[in-house]
């Protein structure tokens, strides 16, 4: 069996540890706090940006969004989209804003088990890509939750709504 030399050995650990550090950096800044609930007016653009995006690809889908309270605001179902999918992008936008974070960072870490695999136990959580906070001035306003195509599809669907409010929520 080779031996690995020392000098490797303690850049590994450093870079180790480097990462670590980084880790527990980002954990300790945590997500943003909560604002104010969304308007009623960054909710329309938000909802009319994400709709557009829907109908630029012909994807079916319900578009969600809650306020930084969970309640709903806004909820849109395209034509021909499938039941199912009010209740899930409902569940997706209620994640993101609870959870303060994407459903998109769930989903990958339920993919890759181990600790990840506790998500399950989390009552009403929905971790599937297509939930994204609203985030106005640093703070949650809100979230947007969409589905009825793909979940990648959803995510971009819900990204257009996001990019609507930060581009001008000034």
């Amino acid at each position: 069996m080779k031996k690995t030399p020392l000098y490797t050995r303690s850049l590994a650990a450093v870079a180790l540890l480097a990462s670590i550090g980084t880790t527990l950096h980002a954990q300790q800044a945590g997500p943003p706090a909560y604002g104010p609930p969304i308007t009623l007016e960054q909710a329309k653009r938000a909802m009319a940006a994400a709709e557009a995006e829907a109908r630029k690809n012909n994807w079916p889908v319900v578009i969600t969004i809650v306020d930084s309270g969970g309640n709903d605001v806004m909820m849109q179902r395209l034509d021909n989209t499938q039941i199912g999918s009010l209740a899930i992008a409902r569940g997706k936008a209620t994640t993101a804003n609870n959870l303060r974070r994407s459903t998109k960072l769930l989903e990958d870490a339920l993919a890759a088990g181990g600790a990840g695999l506790r998500i399950v136990t989390f009552p009403g959580v929905v971790a599937t890509e297509g939930g994204l906070p609203i985030i106005v001035d640093g703070r949650i306003v809100g979230a947007i939750g969409v589905s009825g195509v793909t979940s990648q599809q959803d995510g971009m669907v819900a990204k257009a709504g996001v990019d609507a409010i930060a581009g001008g929520s000034k």
